[in-house]
């Protein structure tokens, strides 16, 4: 029962953070410009972490039960969503784009936390997937299943951002040319921008 529930929550866990999102995209093009990898890393493992752990604990019935709060949270995740879209989009405009290893204009650290928890907490799409969703099932399992399962789908979040974020330098070949930075910065503008729009479709 246990060994089920565990490889349960992996394999959904697994399915939903692999997903590209607005957390993921950052992460990488921290990870290329070797930017405060482990600091991203520690950051979304831990808000996953919390975030899976208060959805199987009850939260999720809490956040579905208040629609008012959910739909602030849009509109704030919408409005950080759609900015930092547009920044990628000016980037990916600019020919003389950073090439992966270049640390000249690296922000500093702060710069990236906040950032990274702004990526990790502001998008709704977070709670639906970690709190609500992830907690609903989990809180279907029966005896200690509830925690196994939480524990894999938690599992599932290190092995894939550890993997993304220390995995990326083998991608610096490739991001050694402008170009690469470009079509890169074009991807993360459309994708943040669908995220955003996807949040009141």
């Amino acid at each position: 029962m246990e060994v089920s529930a565990f490889l349960k929550g992996i394999g959904l866990g697994g399915s939903l953070i692999v997903a590209i999102g607005s957390q993921n995209a950052y992460l990488l093009r921290q990870a290329l410009k070797r930017e405060f990898v482990i600091t991203c890393i520690a950051i979304c493992i831990l808000c996953d972490v919390v975030l899976i752990g208060a959805g199987v604990a009850g939260m999720g019935e809490l956040i579905t039960g208040a629609p008012s709060l959910l739909f602030w949270i849009k509109i704030a995740g919408a409005g950080f969503l759609f900015w930092y879209g547009l920044r990628a989009a000016r980037s990916a405009l600019n020919p003389s784009a950073m090439a992966a290893g270049d640390n000249n204009t690296a922000p500093d650290r702060r710069t990236v936390i906040a950032a990274m928890l702004a990526f990790s907490l502001l998008n709704p799409h977070v709670y639906l997937d970690t709190v609500v969703l992830l907690g609903s099932i989990g809180g279907q399992q029966a005896g200690n299943g509830r925690l196994y399962f939480a524990l894999g789908a938690m599992l599932a979040s290190v092995i894939w951002f550890s993997s993304l974020g220390l995995g990326a330098r083998y991608l610096t070949p490739v991001f050694s040319k402008p170009r690469a930075w470009q079509i890169l910065d074009a991807i993360i503008a459309v994708v943040m921008w669908a995220l955003a729009i996807s949040l009141f479709l």
